[in-house]
């Protein structure tokens, strides 16, 4: 997929490509810590509860599982985690 940058000012493109590219390395620098944060989040509550996340969101969903704070905690992990994971695929992919 292409996408096109147009840019209303005096600047080089080199100039706008390198300040593009450090702005991406930082959302990316972001999004692999946001990831290992919740990644950690996630294991320790999987730990704690013996089962896996993916596992643990199909319960959750489902209703099957009792309405403890931690379970609320442990599905907004999950979704950061998801999220963040997305948006790092994302970067990842990305090349100027």
């Amino acid at each position: 997929m292409a996408l096109n940058v147009n840019v209303n000012s005096d600047f080089s493109m080199q100039e706008v490509s390198d300040v593009i590219r450090s702005a991406l390395a930082l959302d990316e620098r972001l999004a692999k810590h946001k990831k290992a944060r919740y990644y950690d989040l996630c294991k320790d509550f999987e730990t704690k509860y013996k089962m896996s996340s993916d596992i643990f969101m199909q319960k959750f969903e489902s209703g099957d599982l009792d309405d403890l704070d931690d379970y609320f905690d442990w599905y907004a992990a999950k979704k950061g985690l998801d999220h963040w994971n997305k948006k790092l695929n994302i970067l990842s992919g990305i090349s100027l």
